[in-house]
């Protein structure tokens, strides 16, 4: 068993520590919390080991999973590294793409493994159809949420986009030509609600809108290709799959027939797979350890986080 600890026990750190104890990848050591009052309590509460600086966790695990603010992900992750300790980093992996770029350098040099703390590749809406997505030509995107304090130091590109930012980087293998975008602040000192419009080399168009502001909660993409469509409701975690195909000679009396100006007719049939129930942070960190383990690439690299933080800020400049 890998011996873990995290840095950060947070309202996401603090899942994080009942996850790695509850897994049998992992040994959780212990945590630490610049807030010694909040570190204090965690421990009082839950019974998790407090190590009172960076210096002493590091010292004492394999792995050092860093679920502190985003301004503090650099030098927790160096630390960590200089050591020769893996890392999971939680999205965004960095403040700035330069730090994310210094990272992946020092990650090749000592020989350590990195994972960046992209969730919902991990969604098991996500995971039923990603191998149905196929050249998607046009995505759109909506993750809207209800106001919370909570995470309104940033933009919300960082706080929700990123999210379908790195979903989008990951199914269009192309490289981005042109970012337009735009955002409002509405209470906070940072824009609440953005919208973005993201054109590949290859044609592909992503359009983005998150919002923070908003009076109900969701997360939905949908993926239009060549004879198919494809729709992912990250919240609800469920997933619909229309695709079109030659229709036959004799259509039968239920089958669904389009004919298009050309007088070519096609079938929309239905091929929706199973939703597996999961944990998805569960999920990503047991996968980080298979990598460990396994000395195999992590599933969402260091690389991919610092692509997905290169195109979020991308948007933020436009504003």
């Amino acid at each position: 068993m890998l011996k873990a600890g995290v840095l950060g026990a947070g309202h996401l750190g603090k899942i994080h520590l009942r996850l790695l104890q509850q897994s049998d990848k992992y040994e959780l050591v212990g945590f630490y919390d610049a807030n010694e009052e909040n570190a204090k309590k965690v421990a009082a509460e839950f019974g998790y080991t407090y190590f009172n600086s960076i210096e002493k966790l590091i010292e004492a695990v394999d792995v050092v999973d860093i679920v502190t603010p985003t301004l503090s992900h650099y030098d927790c992750a160096r630390q960590a590294i200089a050591k020769g300790k893996h890392i999971f980093i939680e999205k965004p992996i960095t403040n700035t793409v330069e730090e994310a770029e210094t990272l992946r350098t020092l990650v090749a040099e000592y020989g350590v493994k990195g994972q960046v703390g992209h969730v919902e590749r991990f969604n098991p809406a996500f995971t039923a159809v990603k191998d149905m997505l196929d050249k998607p030509m046009f995505i759109e995107t909506h993750r809207l949420a209800e106001f919370n304090p909570r995470g309104t130091d940033v933009p919300v590109v960082l706080d929700l986009m990123i999210h379908d930012i790195d979903i989008i980087l990951s199914v269009v293998k192309s490289k981005v030509k042109h970012v337009s975008a735009s955002g409002v602040s509405v209470i906070s000192d940072t824009p609440d609600i953005a919208n973005a419009r993201i054109e590949f080399v290859n044609g592909c168009v992503a359009n983005l809108t998150a919002s923070r502001i908003s009076l109900k909660n969701m997360r939905k993409t949908r993926f239009f290709q060549r004879d198919a469509y494809v729709s992912v409701d990250f919240l609800e975690k469920k997933c619909e799959v229309v695709k079109m195909k030659d229709a036959p000679k004799e259509p039968g009396d239920f089958d669904m027939i389009l004919q298009n100006a050309e007088g070519i007719k096609k079938q929309i049939y239905f091929d929706n797979p199973d939703v597996a129930g999961n944990n998805a942070i569960l999920d990503e960190l047991e996968s980080f350890a298979d990598a460990i383990n396994n000395n195999t690439k992590p599933i969402v690299t260091l690389h991919d986080g610092t692509e997905a933080l290169r195109v979020a800020t991308m948007i933020i400049d436009q504003f």
